[in-house]
């Protein structure tokens, strides 16, 4: 990760879009609050240690979209749930780990603190920039993709950090979420388990 953009300009992108983003979302961040509340219980928040730069971890904060106890995630996820996550509003809390610096609003997804010695040998070029809101894997498939591509397209980005591509990204967001495709990989309530992989 090289340039000025890449050092400086893309905090200073990260700080002025989250405060934005706050500001004209505090409406529905209120109203998706008091549905979680009335579909799921109390404590609308879901805090877990996620992996960011230089693999430190930190508390990612989203949406709850599942009911408390125990079972396979796709017993315990709501149809509640299912929306928010099909729709990606259970990620608009993470803005606060973007104002944090512990995000960036484009990056490599935060991804769980058990896979981290895995990825450091997998994919430890993902580590040297700032987890992101939406990023390339995002916009190229989210979890319908294979770890092995979606490891290569997060070396790939870390490796090229633009504004032009960020911009892109960016852009590229909303018609992904709206399409609601790759939520879901196949057999699984998210994402697949990472195992096995190959460096990509």
């Amino acid at each position: 990760m090289t340039g000025l953009y890449a050092r400086l300009g893309k905090r200073a992108l990260d700080l002025a879009g989250a405060v934005l983003l706050l500001l004209l979302l505090t409406p529905l961040l209120a109203a998706l609050a008091l549905a979680g509340r009335i579909a799921l219980g109390p404590g609308v928040l879901f805090r877990q240690p996620r992996l960011g730069r230089a693999a430190r971890p930190f508390t990612l904060i989203k949406f709850r979209s599942m009911r408390d106890g125990t079972g396979p995630d796709a017993a315990r996820l709501t149809r509640y749930g299912a929306w928010l996550r099909r729709t990606s509003l259970d990620e608009l809390p993470s803005l606060i780990n973007v104002l944090r610096g512990e995000m960036s609003l484009v990056g490599p997804r935060p991804l769980l603190v058990a896979d981290g010695p895995a990825l450091l040998r997998l994919c430890p070029a993902r580590f040297a920039v700032r987890p992101g809101l939406t990023g390339p894997v995002q916009v190229g498939g989210r979890n319908a993709l294979p770890w092995a591509q979606r490891l290569a397209l997060d070396a790939d980005y870390a490796r090229a950090v633009t504004f032009r591509r960020d911009l892109a990204l960016l852009l590229a967001t909303p018609a992904t979420l709206f399409s609601a495709e790759g939520i879901a990989a196949p057999g699984h309530a998210a994402g697949a388990p990472l195992a096995g992989e190959s460096p990509p």
